[in-house]
């Protein structure tokens, strides 16, 4: 009796083992997708400054020539 009760815990227990492993490799391909999007998000927000910036040049150039055609109300 005692040899199939320790049979049972050691099959339970691979099954757990390679449930275990299961688990692991899918939070490593998680981690990984995680980190590219982190990257992807950083660029984006890199590009985004660089927009506000190209922006505000061409905000600042149009508002100087509204200036010298006097076209505005300044």
């Amino acid at each position: 009796m005692t040899a199939d009760i320790e049979s049972l815990v050691l099959e339970h227990l691979r099954a757990m083992r390679g449930d275990i492993a299961d688990i692991k490799q899918r939070l490593d391909r998680m981690d990984l997708r995680l980190s590219v999007m982190e990257q992807t998000l950083g660029g984006l927000y890199a590009l985004s400054a660089s927009d506000r910036e190209t922006l505000q040049t061409v905000i600042h150039r149009v508002e100087r020539i509204e200036r010298r055609l006097e076209l505005t109300d300044h």
